[in-house]
């Protein structure tokens, strides 16, 4: 009976579609060109699904670097290069700011937050996230100190392997979750804690499942596999999970909050709770909070924690270029604690931090966006409500901008003289209103846990391994599982 639902639905579908085509072709009248779509599929059937990403790359070569393609009954412009995502994201930046409704995320999070949020609420949460991580240390002297003790705490318990190997990189996502939560909820976690276990597997599950072909396709056919089970209902519980963590916590904080004595973010927002303003009643709700938090929480883990475990496999897999940055570290830091400061004199280690992040291509695409109102780009028309998907694999996969990009060359960061040279097309967190406001903490996460386990250990891979640099599924790319021993060094 379900199943005869479902087919009655495509073919309702199927018959709307062809009484609304002619209404809509002059909407799209001067639209991006792009491959011609199916009825109801549109172009998913061309489509790698699991790294959608890559298609879109290749079909930028037929069909010019501004193109649309249709998913299910969605038009989306696809953005590839340098110059039309700085276009777009810098120049055009107040037409393409917002976020489009999102199916998948729309009824767990409600506009909430700052991911997915738009207009007046997300302004709001972005000013007072942006100044509340600069108070509690972002980018200063105070989490520059919590991170060298996390640091410290994550040098123990790789010694603690004793040189054998190991592939759970537990204690290593752990080690940067807690410099989130420092600021999130004033707290550090042990490594074997079951509460940061388990915050941890929600949020990397999720990230898993976002990539999976099944998940992608829910945002393009909602209703109808609402009626089927599959991954996507497991992305929405581990969201209820996450988000009930999340209520309990801030309302244990509410019960002995002290204005005058903030500790950490929560605190914060429910001190502005308190401020009697039309803002505290219009933004600074529970449900915001909530959300707010769990954006924060999965930001703050899911992509630095990523980029530090491609870095042992990058190591592990040129242990030249891990010896070199050795060489550097004994000369500039010795035995010494890294501090943020060593870096401008370590410019090798620089780029080679850059080229992990360039050649690792953790976040191929930005986090979808859409076009406010009406607006030409680039010669097109792009009509208000259309989705806009900058793919930031087509830069940093370049040639044009880097010699070798489908290799690993901390070359590409530096200049002849072997100083680091900065590149302004690369662009791991994206740039213009909607880019990574955490930014400047993942870059001294970086520095200081790389540049702290290279200085304690040699890593290398078991006897006999195999060293696979493809990316795992997820919505993120990150390094399939591995295995690696840490060396202490004398």
């Amino acid at each position: 009976m379900e199943l005869v639902t479902i087919l009655l639905s495509i073919v309702v579908i199927f018959f709307l579609a062809n009484v609304f085509r002619s209404k809509k072709n002059g909407k799209y009248k001067n639209f991006p060109p792009g491959p011609k779509p199916l009825p109801i599929l549109g172009n998913i059937l061309m489509l790698d699904m699991s790294k959608p990403y890559k298609t879109f790359y290749q079909l930028s070569k037929e069909y010019g670097p501004v193109f649309s393609v249709q998913m299910g009954m969605t038009k989306i412009v696809i953005l590839c290069g340098y110059e039309n995502i700085k276009d777009a994201l810098i120049n055009h930046a107040e037409v393409f700011s917002d976020r489009p409704r999102n199916p998948l995320f729309t009824n767990s999070i409600k506009d909430h937050g700052i991911v997915f949020a738009n207009g007046e609420n997300w302004k709001a949460m972005r000013r007072f996230t942006l100044s509340t991580l600069r108070d509690y240390g972002m980018g200063k002297k105070s989490i520059e100190n919590k991170i060298t003790e996390e640091a410290e705490f994550l040098i123990e318990k790789f010694k603690s392997f004793e040189g054998k190997s190991f592939g759970n990189f537990t204690s290593l996502n752990a080690a940067v979750t807690n410099i989130i939560v420092a600021i999130l909820l004033n707290k550090r976690f042990d490594y074997e804690d079951p509460t940061i276990l388990r915050l941890m597997a929600l949020v990397s599950e999720n990230i898993r499942l976002l990539g999976n072909p099944w998940v992608r396709l829910y945002n393009s056919f909602p209703s109808l596999m609402d009626r089927l089970p599959g991954p996507h209902k497991t992305v929405f519980q581990n969201l209820r999970e996450l988000h009930s963590f999340i209520r309990v916590t801030f309302t244990k904080y509410k019960n002995d909050l002290d204005v005058n004595d903030q500790r950490n973010l929560v605190d914060a927002f429910l001190a502005k709770q308190q401020e009697g303003k039309s803002e505290s009643t219009q933004y600074f709700h529970n449900e915001n909070l909530t959300v707010l938090v769990g954006d924060l929480f999965g930001a703050g883990m899911e992509t630095t924690s990523t980029t530090l475990r491609w870095s042992l496999l990058l190591m592990i897999k040129y242990p030249e270029i891990q010896k070199k940055v050795q060489n550097e570290i004994d000369k500039i830091i010795g035995s010494a604690q890294p501090q943020m400061e060593h870096r401008k004199h370590m410019p090798y280690t620089d780029a080679v931090i850059h080229e992990i992040q360039r050649f690792g291509d953790i976040a191929p695409t930005t986090v979808p966006h859409v076009a406010s109102e009406d607006v030409t780009f680039r010669g097109y028309s792009i009509p208000k409500g259309t989705v806009v998907l900058p793919i930031l694999h087509s830069i940093h996969k370049d040639k044009e901008y880097f010699e070798k990009p489908d290799e690993f060359y901390p070359e590409h960061f530096l200049d002849s003289v072997g100083n680091f040279r900065k590149s302004e097309v690369f662009m791991p967190f994206s740039i213009g209103k909607r880019s990574c406001a955490g930014e400047i903490l993942a870059r001294m996460e970086l520095f200081l846990f790389f540049t702290s386990l290279l200085q304690h250990f040699t890593f290398k891979a078991p006897p006999g391994a195999k060293l696979d640099l493809t990316p795992a599924l997820g919505s993120t790319n990150s390094p399939k599982p591995f295995e690696i021993r840490a060396i202490p060094r004398s």
